[in-house]
């Protein structure tokens, strides 16, 4: 399941930079490379399988909303590849989008992934009887 495609990459962050980020053959840059951008977003989908496969089983029955947006600053990232700037928008939202898939491994965030809720463990109630004690006063005589 790709989580992004190369129309949420234009919708976005426009075709003018993705056609820029792709194009290796043109110059200047004139068309987006279907090829270039197909494999960052499959690096990015398996980026995103690593961290939610831990709590969830793959495939996901449905890709929620954010995880189109966290594939997609993936993908974006890993276009940019060295040329980005640590300081850039780009990198940013690259470290939050890790961040929250962390988090989402630990448990912390939840994800609907359109299957069913798991039920709450049964809330039984605790007893305690204080009159049969095992260890008394008179029973550790002599120990």
């Amino acid at each position: 399941m790709s989580y992004a495609v190369k129309q949420d990459l234009i919708d976005r962050f426009g075709s003018s930079e993705l056609t820029q980020l792709t194009d290796r053959t043109n110059i200047p840059p004139s068309t987006v490379d279907d090829v270039v951008v197909g494999r960052a977003l499959a690096d990015a989908d398996g980026v995103i399988d690593g961290y939610i496969g831990k709590q969830y089983s793959l495939p996901l029955l449905v890709a929620p909303p954010v995880l189109v947006k966290v594939a997609a600053d993936l993908a974006r990232y890993f276009l940019h590849g060295e040329a980005a700037d640590k300081d850039s928008l780009v990198t940013r939202n690259y470290s939050l989008a890790l961040a929250w898939l962390k988090d989402v491994a630990k448990g912390l965030v939840s994800i609907d992934d359109g299957g069913q809720m798991p039920e709450q463990a049964g809330g039984g109630a605790i007893r305690a009887n204080p009159s049969t004690r095992v260890f008394r006063r008179d029973t550790l005589k002599g120990l």
